[in-house]
């Protein structure tokens, strides 16, 4: 019966929470906002693990839940949302979906007619601008860390496409080092053609699924 008490009060409070948003940033409407959903997800939690004891592991998992609900390890910062809008005027018009994903990070989803041709990794020169204007919102911002994961069609073997991948990922490394991104702050993967976006049995769906994919994100303190 505590257990319940406890679950249904720290929804109310993660949900009282949320009635000065009004007066917020976007910021910190975003983070709040997964605190709290954080809170109440942690607290169910806790009252499913809790058994037949004490509320005490409700309230620990409504702590746990609201740290990361937060931002999931990610926070959604001033800066962040500059470099998206910044993105976002440097892509119109391009292709490119530039967007926030749920767990805080700034994604860029670059398709092959601004990438790469097919079967090939070598940067176009449509995605150079795109690339120019990103590695200076990354070098304004040092806090964040970008993760790049390149991806193929289904033609070809899983070898060929998984080799290809990692190549496209490394060309949008190097071009980013090459204008003063530190490699430090960037990840790399190629996932061949594990994570189509559409069809492979067509010729648009396969243009869909030779990719890759940007996510950048500022660790929350």
């Amino acid at each position: 019966m505590n257990k319940v008490i406890v679950s249904l009060t720290v929804i109310a409070v993660a949900t009282g929470s949320l009635s000065g948003c009004a007066n917020m940033n976007e910021t910190q409407r975003d983070t709040g906002t997964g605190a709290a959903i954080g809170a109440v997800a942690g607290a169910l939690l806790g009252g499913v693990t809790a058994g037949g004891h004490t509320g005490r592991s409700a309230a620990t998992g409504a702590a746990l839940g609201a740290v990361l609900g937060a931002g999931g390890g990610y926070l959604w910062s001033q800066h962040m949302q500059q470099q998206k809008a910044a993105m976002e005027q440097a892509t119109q018009g391009t292709g490119v979906s530039v967007s926030q994903t749920a767990d805080n990070q700034l994604k860029l989803d670059i398709p092959s007619d601004v990438s790469f041709d097919s079967g090939r990794y070598d940067i176009k020169s449509n995605l150079r601008p795109i690339l120019d204007r990103f590695a200076t919102t990354l070098n304004q911002n040092t806090r964040s860390t970008v993760r790049i994961i390149g991806h193929t069609d289904s033609t070809g073997s899983d070898a060929t496409n998984q080799r290809l991948s990692l190549n496209r990922a490394k060309a949008t490394r190097d071009y980013l080092v090459a204008r003063g991104v530190a490699s430090s702050r960037i990840s790399i993967d190629g996932r061949g053609s594990l994570d189509p976006v559409a069809d492979n049995s067509t010729a648009a769906g396969r243009a869909s699924n030779r990719r890759v994919e940007i996510f950048v994100g500022e660790a929350a303190h």
